[in-house]
């Protein structure tokens, strides 16, 4: 049985882990409000340039622009977004076991797989049992996302592409749903989702003129789409970070102050015990004597 001396202690313990997982809960949550509001600001431009895409991809038919069909490699890359910080819940957890999964699909398919993680925690979590498919790790900044890193990760992914090291490129993250909720999400980048539900064959679009061509515009486009659909994984994997710590914290905190009170009620009823101990003790010697 632990001594007054220990429980004190303890209760102190948990209570400095309690003010820390507090602390850290309002962070989070002061931070969420301006990650949700961009991650859903983000959403109608990224959707408007996947229509634009497959609207004009599909006025292309025919074309050989690579980036638009993929090329006949068996080989394909996971660009995987995760944390570069722990605490969040089953937030890397979800998106490890998923790419783990994937991999082990894949590789039941006969498709060899290579991986550029983005993000320090799956990467971590992978690399003893897939360091040897990494293409490469790149710290994740999730705190602050911005566009130039998805250019240049964007460049990365082209270069490799040209350099037939794949055929297949999609993007894995934490697409937000709600403060409880975030959803793994697959997105093809290589090559490009054409939505055909959007494309009408009486739709307005049907008549334009394209100047310059179709495939001029595309080449421009694709790379330029291709940054977009990254840095809004990124975005959206930043304000799932969040809110899985926002709640991950909060259930923290709460599950501490139900140890606080239970190690309380127990250095209470022990404290008592050794007070009646020692009443009973002074007793007996008094009636001894």
């Amino acid at each position: 049985m632990p001594s007054l001396k220990d429980l004190k202690n303890r209760i102190g313990s948990v209570k400095s882990t309690q003010k820390i997982t507090s602390a850290m809960k309002m962070v989070a949550a002061a931070k969420l409000r301006k990650a949700q509001e961009q991650a859903l600001a983000s959403r109608p431009y990224t959707s408007l340039m996947d229509s634009v895409v497959s609207k004009i991809s599909s006025k292309a038919i025919g074309s050989s622009i690579d980036l638009l069909s993929g090329k006949e490699i068996k080989t394909h890359l996971l660009v995987v977004f995760s944390a570069d910080r722990g605490l969040c819940g089953g937030f890397n957890g979800s998106i490890t076991r998923t790419v783990r999964s994937e991999i082990k699909k894949l590789k039941d398919d006969g498709i060899n797989v290579k991986l550029l993680m983005v993000g320090k925690k799956s990467a971590d979590a992978l690399n003893r049992e897939f360091g040897d498919l990494f293409v490469e790790k790149i710290d994740g900044n999730s705190a602050k996302p911005n566009y130039t890193d998805a250019e240049v990760l964007a460049k990365k992914i082209i270069d490799l592409f040209e350099n037939n090291e794949f055929g297949v490129c999609r993007v894995i993250f934490n697409k937000f749903v709600s403060a409880i909720t975030q959803e793994v999400t697959f997105k093809s980048l290589i090559p490009v989702e054409v939505k055909n539900d959007e494309i009408d064959d009486n739709d307005s679009s049907s008549i334009y003129e394209f100047e310059p061509s179709e495939e001029e515009i595309l080449n421009d486009l694709l790379p330029r789409n291709l940054a977009t659909q990254l840095y809004s994984s990124q975005i959206e994997s930043t304000a799932s970070e969040l809110a899985a710590r926002m709640t991950a914290m909060d259930n923290a905190t709460r599950n501490a102050g139900e140890m606080i009170d239970n190690l309380t009620l127990q250095y209470n009823r022990t404290r008592q015990a050794v007070i009646t101990k020692e009443l009973i003790e002074i007793i007996s010697g008094a009636e001894a004597l």
